[in-house]
């Protein structure tokens, strides 16, 4: 009788990848980020146990919109007092931080509980086309 193979932490390997953003659509590269993120790319895929990768996300200045969502979709945050609520659009979102567009896109992806806090730590994202993580050797990666 043969048994059930049952994912440890210990079998996880973790790889690096980086991912230009330069023209690429932010729905559909935030989609393909939080896949490799909770490692449903790989064939040993367990929902219980974090065995996805590390993604550093360069040129995030230069994703792609369509339609008109650079100005009709809207960000809000609320500072806790009466009054406090503030919302900025796309457009100023990309002007003042352009790599929380693609942050906030891919946190919105991944299951909302401590696995799902551990995978989002895995992801860099970075305005322009330099990062501090040569050391790890990561992959390119091409979408």
């Amino acid at each position: 009788m043969e048994k059930t193979y049952s994912l440890k932490a210990s079998d996880v390997h973790n790889a690096w990848y980086v991912v230009d953003a330069e023209g690429m659509t932010l729905g559909r590269l935030s989609t393909r980020i939080a896949t490799i993120l909770c490692g449903k790319h790989k064939p040993i895929y367990s929902p219980n146990i974090d065995s996805g990768d590390f993604v550093i996300v360069v040129n995030a200045e230069k994703i792609r919109v369509t339609g008109n969502r650079l100005d009709q979709k809207k960000y809000y945050r609320h500072s806790g007092y009466p009054g406090g609520l503030s919302e900025m659009s796309l457009r100023g979102l990309l002007e003042r931080h352009p790599e929380r567009a693609i942050t906030y896109a891919v946190k919105g992806m991944l299951p909302k509980n401590r696995i799902g806090r551990k995978m989002f730590k895995k992801l860099k994202v970075y305005a322009g086309p330099d990062h501090p993580h040569e050391a790890q050797q990561p992959h390119a990666l091409v979408f």
